[in-house]
């Protein structure tokens, strides 16, 4: 007998006796679970391709939440064949290979080998597939506003009516390259585990100060040193009278542009001017109160402004974190804009989803959009109540003959509290104010407030005329052409007409007077106001 033969009949032997080392309960479990995920991620597959579900949470749990769970099932499989092995090499009697024998001669591995080659390349497949499928949809709008749904639905919600509802949110929120992938995905980590622990802010806190530069993704569509000229904007405003009637500005808005290379360098865009650079320092986490701003001009030359009562002293406004001014500094809101009741009613009448003929629309509207409601649906409940309870004891003629466009009103009244008011999360247009204008929010008078100089005597401007340009007005149906493109305000302020305007103008109907009325303040407007309107010319001094 040769040498070789012994040997060979130990091998045989042992691959007789020596079962495998998965024969063990845990890699049993294991094997159980891989089996289950395997199944259910080829029966999840087969309903996203068949399109039979719209789900918001089925890639999910598809291509995370179940692949998870496979390789969790393989990672027992393995623990149970580890264990298997020291428990045999305890015994050597039970018999076991250092290695696996591998004899591509033997008909039964080389089977074996094959279908373990087919099996993983499978598996490898499927997690490529798997791993790009769950890659584009944490980068998906979905994931970000229907995943985490109370969290984020105030954000989800308002930014589906906004005007970039077509712009994914990685496009502002994380942009492109690896670095802030990764950067998202571990925020992203700490925000879970805060849904997960009920302990998240509500609101949501605004601005995100490690947001990125808007360089990097704003200006990747749009381009702020281009010539944009100047724009025609009317804005319509209605009352809270009988009629809903109707004040009407016309306004060239003088956008400009920031470079003299696009087009004409000047209007509201030269603060993106490429050649300037604006440096500021903000004494609160809203960047409301601005107390010092630093210009470099394209020359070079530096002028520092500090507000005339400053809410920092000098030696903290120099240890502050200084901010360079970019698109979003004034862009605050471009896609999560939360409309106040006035504005989202004014909106609504304009384009005609609420009938204005119907009496004190306006002004019901605005109420029933104003009261404080704990829930979504005490809201959707109370405004259909509200309403119908007022037509029906103040203008039942109204009600009985015109049940459809008071109905449409109502429907139209709920629709806008669920678009932009969220009392779940305490999110509404107060909690998160635009800074665009200037008529609910300080917004350009954050600096152009006539406070902010400098030691050489030069001021922040502060004329109206620098922004835009009004052409005409129109006050109770008349109109009124604007004398040296000056706003006429439609109530005489008298010496208080050196008000911002939203030191009055709250987004709904709190409002404080102008003048001192002192003890017939309990009077109604319209005991003053007898809907004649005298306009005055409105000037903002220089001070």
């Amino acid at each position: 007998m040769s040498e070789e033969e012994p040997k060979r009949a130990d091998e045989e032997q042992l691959k007789q006796k020596v079962p495998s080392l998965l024969r063990n309960y845990v890699s049993f479990a294991g094997i159980a679970v891989v089996a289950a995920s395997f199944t259910s991620i080829v029966l999840l597959i087969l309903m996203e391709l068949s399109g039979g579900t719209e789900n918001p949470y089925t890639d999910l749990i598809t291509f995370v939440f179940v692949p998870s769970i496979l390789v969790f099932g393989l990672f027992i499989v393995l623990v149970g064949a580890l264990l298997e092995r020291r428990r045999r090499r305890a015994n050597p009697e039970a018999g076991v290979a250092q290695f696996p024998v591998l004899d591509l001669n033997d008909p039964q591995r080389r089977r074996s080998l094959l279908v373990f080659m087919i099996l993983a390349f499978v598996f490898l497949f499927m997690s490529a597939f798997g791993s790009y499928r769950a890659y584009e949809y944490t980068e998906s709008v979905t994931f970000c506003g229907q995943a985490c749904h109370v969290v984020m639905k105030p954000e989800f919600v308002a930014y589906k009516a906004s005007p970039h509802a077509k712009v994914r949110c990685v496009e502002c929120h994380v942009g492109g390259g690896a670095e802030w992938y990764v950067r998202s995905k571990f925020s992203g980590m700490r925000q879970l585990y805060g849904v997960i622990t009920n302990d998240y802010n509500r609101p949501i806190q605004t601005p995100v100060h490690n947001m990125r530069s808007a360089t990097e993704t704003c200006q990747k569509c749009h381009w702020s040193e281009k010539f944009h000229g100047d724009k025609l904007r009317v804005f319509n405003h209605y009352g809270y009278d009988e009629q809903n009637s109707l004040n009407q500005t016309r306004m060239l808005i003088k956008v400009g542009g920031g470079s003299s290379e696009g087009g004409q360098s000047g209007g509201i865009h030269w603060h993106m001017n490429v050649a300037n650079e604006i440096t500021y320092v903000a004494a609160d986490d809203k960047l409301k109160d601005i107390p010092w701003v630093r210009m470099k001009g394209p020359d070079g030359k530096v002028v520092e402004f500090t507000a005339k009562d400053a809410s920092l002293s000098s030696s903290q406004i120099e240890e502050a974190p200084k901010r360079t001014m970019n698109c979003i500094d004034c862009h605050n809101r471009p896609t999560h804009i939360y409309l106040s009741p006035n504005q989202a009613i004014d909106e609504a009448l304009t384009a005609n989803r609420i009938d204005i003929t119907l009496p004190y629309i306006k002004m019901k509207a605005v109420e029933v959009l104003s009261k404080p409601y704990a829930t979504n649906d005490e809201a959707v409940t109370t405004i259909a109540a509200d309403l119908n309870s007022y037509y029906q004891a103040n203008h039942a003629d109204v009600l009985n003959s015109r049940a459809e466009a008071v109905n449409a009103a109502i429907t139209e009244v709920q629709r806008i509290y669920q678009t932009y008011f969220f009392p779940e999360m305490k999110t509404n247009w107060s909690t998160h104010a635009n800074n665009i204008g200037h008529y609910n929010a300080q917004g350009c008078f954050r600096c152009h407030d006539g406070q902010q100089s400098s030691k050489e005597g030069k001021v922040i401007r502060n004329e109206c005329s620098i922004c835009h340009t009004t052409l005409d007005q129109t006050f109770g149906g008349k109109t009124i052409a604007a004398k040296d493109g000056a706003f006429q305000h439609p109530v005489n302020l008298g010496d208080k007409n050196t008000f911002q305007c939203a030191a009055c103008h709250k987004g709904d109907q709190t409002f404080k007077h102008p003048l001192n009325l002192g003890d017939i303040s309990q009077f109604q407007c319209s005991e003053c106001h007898k809907g004649s309107y005298e306009p005055v010319r409105f000037q903002r001094p220089n001070r």
